[in-house]
């Protein structure tokens, strides 16, 4: 058998060098590529909205703050009219954001009352 001499181990060596440098810079062009597309606004929505859609208690906070906006402004309409003044337009203004910050602290328990009303109201309709 042939003994390798230093200059046949060191071009082995070069060539294994070589080697790992085209694989890490075929990782790194990967990994540049998926960095660019992620910061794209486009993609960056994407995963903006999936990872709002996912989340069950991002869910509960937008219906929670959604029902209390609804409460709140259908409150002021039934309290103030059209020719109201304006000391009644602010008061209204004021009670319609007291009404919504209420609501939507305590969204759970009005959409856990809610829910039993409806459940004995359709246990008792059938």
């Amino acid at each position: 058998m042939k003994k390798l001499n230093e200059t046949d181990a060191l071009n082995d060596m070069l060539v294994a060098v070589e080697q790992q440098y085209k694989t890490d810079l075929f990782l790194l062009k990967e990994q540049a590529h998926i960095a660019y597309e992620s910061v794209k606004p486009i993609n960056f929505i994407k995963s903006l909205v999936h990872d709002v859609t996912a989340s069950t208690q991002i869910q509960e906070d937008v219906f929670g703050n959604i029902l209390g906006l609804v409460t709140g402004f259908i409150s002021k309409k039934i309290m103030i009219h059209e020719e109201s003044s304006a000391f009644k337009r602010v008061l209204g203004t004021i009670a319609q954001f007291a009404i919504a910050n209420v609501v939507s602290k305590h969204s759970n328990d009005i959409k856990a009352v809610g829910t039993a009303f409806f459940n004995n109201f359709i246990k008792k309709r059938a």
